[in-house]
């Protein structure tokens, strides 16, 4: 048991945080804790609720459903909802750590509402032929660069856009993980969670790999392409990692000129998003598109869908046709 029940909620926030760093958040998390702390404690009165007590004078016995709800109500009022979950989950998580030391006898948050936070939603390649066309340039060698390596870079476009991996399940792939016979060929992926997936490839994503692999071998030695060695490796046979990947997305996007047709925030994951677009717009249900994505939920699946419906019914919408239509029977009407 805590032997200061009542303590200052200031310092108590303080213990939380130094508990939070042994994990080993980022600077920018550990900032987020605090702001979200702080701010929302601010927003808490006396005891009867008009009156703003300074951290260090606000006792934690203070925080009482009644008055979590009050304050949260001051700080939702002028955030988006997504600000409002995340310091939701933030004193939930203060909480279940005063309740773990003692300090506290329950946790108070569950009392307190919290919006949904919407699904992001998907932020494809923009441009009907663009994915073709980022193949394409990547797939010649370029002069301008010092160690062209065409096959290497085209391994991980095919992955990313053919079966729509994450960056962290590109970075973990063995050179066993492509396998099956010849027309059942499949990436086997360690997913996001611990989920475990299988995602078949086709027949032009298996000879870009082939090739890839083979050039590797010239490049490195056969020794290098063992089961369980690395599949993406960098100019000097080493693993490829984080930001080595991101760096080669982004100079495939600039060799091919596309760059403005990649969403702010996106870049490689743009690939997998597309992935995902182009499986909705062919037709795929959400459950198909769950199972190769590896998504936790069928919400998340959901949105390629409902997203894609959106543009059909915008581009329909635009139609020159509809809009003459639309005119003339806007003009039958005033007559």
């Amino acid at each position: 048991m805590h032997d200061k029940p009542d303590e200052p909620v200031g310092r108590l926030i303080e213990e939380f945080l130094t508990a939070r760093a042994t994990r080993k958040p980022s600077p920018h998390t550990l900032a987020a804790y605090r702001r979200d702390l702080t701010t929302v404690a601010g927003l808490v009165g006396a005891e009867d609720g008009t009156t703003p007590l300074p951290l260090d004078r606000l006792p934690v016995t203070a925080l009482s459903p009644r008055v979590m709800r009050a304050a949260f109500a001051r700080f939702a009022a002028p955030r988006a909802a997504a600000s409002v979950h995340r310091a939701w989950s933030t004193w939930n998580s203060f909480f279940t750590f005063l309740v773990a030391e003692g300090v506290v006898p329950g946790n108070p948050m569950p009392a307190v509402g919290r919006p949904r936070t919407p699904l992001p939603q998907p932020k494809p390649l923009r441009g009907e032929d663009t994915p073709e066309e980022l193949l394409a340039a990547v797939a010649r060698e370029d002069g301008r660069q010092r160690d062209p390596w065409p096959e290497r870079d085209l391994a991980v476009l095919a992955l990313a856009l053919c079966a729509g991996l994450r960056l962290s399940e590109l970075l973990a792939l063995r050179v066993a993980s492509v396998a099956g016979r010849a027309g059942e060929r499949r990436v086997d992926v360690a997913g996001k969670g611990g989920r475990p997936r299988t995602v078949p490839i086709e027949a032009g994503v298996d000879r870009v790999l082939v090739d890839y692999l083979d050039s590797r071998r010239r490049r490195f030695g056969a020794r290098t392409v063992r089961p369980h060695s690395p599949l993406l490796v960098d100019r000097r046979g080493e693993p490829l990692r984080r930001g080595g990947l991101q760096y080669l997305v982004e100079s495939c996007y600039r060799r091919a000129g596309i760059g403005d047709r990649v969403p702010r925030g996106a870049r490689l994951h743009a690939l997998r998003h597309t992935f995902a677009t182009r499986l909705a717009e062919d037709g795929a249900g959400a459950a198909e598109i769950m199972r190769l994505l590896g998504h936790a939920s069928l919400a998340s699946s959901q949105t390629y869908i409902e997203v894609t419906a959106g543009q059909q019914r915008a581009a329909a919408a635009a139609n020159r046709t509809n809009r003459a239509l639309a005119g003339l029977v806007a003009q039958r009407d005033a007559t």
